[in-house]
């Protein structure tokens, strides 16, 4: 099979989330092999409802246990990891901080040290790319945010992605393993059925004829890509962890434009055709929420060539539509 990845076996963990799911496709059509780890199965996921999981080979593995890990990567040859897995929701980590940490720090030293210890026994793996999150810079006055911003995350999410963050790019400095880290703005697009996030809630409460709720007082303001960006910011990264010198560097992936939650939710209801008003039910910003958030990007633009292509109408159009042909 010929395309960017033929030939190369990629290890795709969080392969059955959200981003995941079109990440995976992705290498799929560009004749990558790819390992998904799993620990649970979904009943619903667009992992399973495009057909992906029958086109990957699925382990069993838990990115909390070591010794897992290091097979999977060995017995399969793997060269090329994306590291996705993480436990997601603000409010599930505010709520339960111990699994979150399990899962999203300690997941992911699993699975580095699993990588730098089958390098180290002659398997080199040529890419290895860590999701962070742009919650990881925390709250700062001044936007956007920058990579060379201190990370000042305070809340139990937040923290756990600066702290995979810090440990992704120790690896690459102190062990020389080809590591980068991407910091993505909110991504949005068909496919995310974790319904606490406005974005699928609103296209659900579009789809049954019901008036979308913001638990908010809409003002809290967001930085949006759409998945296919996103994909291909992450494709992006991977290819330049063959320049040395690029390696241990962070990437900021985001549009550059603030859209507060009432903006992102009016958008949605005219790409739906709609005529309902959003309802407004919360005051002020959500606890253990960050008020504005904003990425620059003007890195990875001008040292990688890669910037979003989708606009947010267009993106939000394309995402109405995929749960309009899966929900109704």
């Amino acid at each position: 099979m010929s395309g960017r990845y033929a030939g190369r076996v990629a290890l795709v963990t969080g392969a059955q989330g959200f981003i995941g799911s079109w990440l995976t496709e992705r290498l799929l059509d560009e004749g990558a092999r790819v390992v998904v780890p799993r620990r649970d199965s979904p009943a619903v996921s667009r992992f399973r409802l495009q057909g992906l999981e029958a086109r990957c080979d699925v382990v069993t593995a838990d990115l909390i246990d070591y010794a897992p890990l290091a097979r999977v990567l060995n017995e399969y040859s793997v060269d090329t990891v994306f590291h996705l897995a993480a436990q997601t929701i603000v409010g599930t980590a505010n709520r339960s901080p111990l699994s979150t940490f399990e899962s999203n720090i300690r997941g992911s030293y699993n699975l580095l040290e699993a990588c730098r210890s089958v390098a180290s026994d002659g398997h080199p793996i040529d890419r290895i790319v860590v999701a962070s999150s742009d919650k990881a810079y925390g709250s700062h006055e001044v936007l956007p945010y920058r990579e060379e911003f201190e990370l000042k995350a305070t809340y139990p999410y937040d923290v756990s992605k600066a702290c995979t963050d810090m440990i992704a790019r120790s690896y690459a400095i102190t062990y020389e393993l080809p590591v980068a880290v991407t910091r993505l703005a909110n991504v949005y697009g068909g496919g995310d059925f974790n319904f606490s996030r406005i974005v699928p809630d609103s296209a659900r409460s579009l789809l049954a004829g019901e008036r979308p709720v913001i638990r908010s007082d809409g003002s809290p303001q967001r930085d949006y890509i759409y998945a296919a960006d996103a994909v291909e910011g992450y494709l992006t990264v991977a290819d330049s962890l063959d320049r040395p010198e690029l390696r241990g560097r962070a990437w900021n992936l985001g549009a550059g434009e603030l859209i507060s939650v009432a903006q992102i939710v009016g958008r949605l209801i005219a790409a739906a055709g709609s005529d309902l008003e959003a309802d407004i039910r919360g005051e002020g910003v959500p606890p253990g929420e960050i008020d504005r958030q904003q990425l620059d990007s003007t890195r990875i633009r001008e040292q990688l060539g890669w910037a979003p292509r989708w606009s947010l109408d267009r993106g939000l159009a394309e995402t109405y539509d995929w749960y309009r042909a899966v929900l109704v």
